[in-house]
């Protein structure tokens, strides 16, 4: 396979890439807001106050990033684009009791994503970016083709932190949707940003209402995939309406009762990581553990200037 690693930051778009940006639309999930209580009855709700956290938290995150944004050469003369990226995956166990929190295991993986049918994994010294062909041919959508498996590798890495913890008092918190992972026992997923207003107006309106350390009632949301959600809120935040609003989810395949046990689980376990403003400018959503979390996971990717070089090499040792 021939290929050239594009000239430009690939922190940045490529020269080819046009990004547009429309209006925000409005939701067309399904919803059901019944799941807990009757919509009429909805209201902040705090947990049990016989409820207690969990003894362990195990808290996953990923991270990504783009090594560089290369072309093919076809043999017809056609050129397809594709990105080389680098992703990693890990856990951070919370041991509650103890005080301690503690690296629980980690991943790294890389990847070379294009729709090229010819193109074969890069190699360059020890570094490999193995082929994950794609249907994606525009340029814009193809930093998307990495989330698939950096949520597999998001959900080994779990999966293998569970098989090697004692009993069940524990809860898996995945920061993102759960998507993907809904098998995972006793996990959320965690949700900090919010782009669609998925519930009515006098909902949400409730949802502005919580006070810190409440939820709002289990909801049953369905989009690509169904699960079901509710919304807390962190202490800490600005006092703006959904200042420190987040949104968890776990699986639909759960009873309702499950569900409600999770959310009331989740209103007493994650306030303890929140966030404050002046270590952390995504505070209080952006939990302790995860950003500590990130950044080790930054630095295992290794530098950005030299996989960015050992591509540029492995091009130019298959043009000459």
């Amino acid at each position: 396979m021939r290929f050239w690693v594009d000239a430009w930051d690939p922190s940045y778009a490529s020269a080819a890439d046009e990004v547009t940006a429309g209006p925000a639309q409005e939701s067309t999930a399904q919803l059901d807001v019944d799941v807990e209580v009757p919509a009429a009855a909805w209201s902040p709700r705090p947990p049990p106050a016989e409820l207690r956290a969990p003894a362990t938290v195990l808290l996953v995150d990923g991270v990504r990033r783009i090594d560089a944004r290369v072309w093919t050469a076809e043999d017809d003369g056609g050129s397809y684009p594709g990105l080389a990226a680098s992703y990693a995956a890990g856990v951070v166990r919370c041991d509650l009791r103890a005080g301690r929190a503690d690296l629980a295991g980690r991943r790294v993986a890389r990847g070379l994503f294009t729709a090229s049918p010819t193109a074969v994994e890069v190699v360059s010294d020890q570094l490999r970016w193995p082929v994950h062909r794609v249907t994606a041919a525009d340029p814009v959508e193809l930093p998307a083709a990495v989330q698939a498996p950096l949520s597999q590798l998001e959900a080994e890495v779990a999966t293998g932190a569970r098989a090697a913890a004692d009993g069940d008092d524990d809860l898996l918190v995945v920061d993102g949707p759960l998507r993907g992972r809904t098998h995972l026992p006793r996990a959320v997923g965690y949700i900090k940003s919010h782009r669609t207003a998925y519930l009515p107006a006098e909902l949400s309106t409730v949802v502005a209402a919580l006070p810190p350390g409440h939820r709002s009632p289990v909801f049953r949301l369905g989009t690509s995939w169904h699960r079901y959600a509710w919304y807390l809120r962190l202490p800490g935040g600005s006092g703006a309406p959904w200042s420190g609003i987040v949104r968890a989810e776990c699986s639909a395949e759960l009873p309702v009762s499950g569900a409600v046990a999770l959310a009331d689980l989740s209103v007493v376990t994650l306030p303890r990581f929140a966030a404050t403003s002046y270590k952390d400018p995504r505070a209080p959503q952006n939990l302790v553990p995860i950003a500590g979390l990130e950044h080790r996971l930054r630095a295992l990717l290794g530098d950005a200037r030299l996989l960015h070089r050992a591509l540029a090499r492995a091009a130019h040792t298959g043009l000459s």
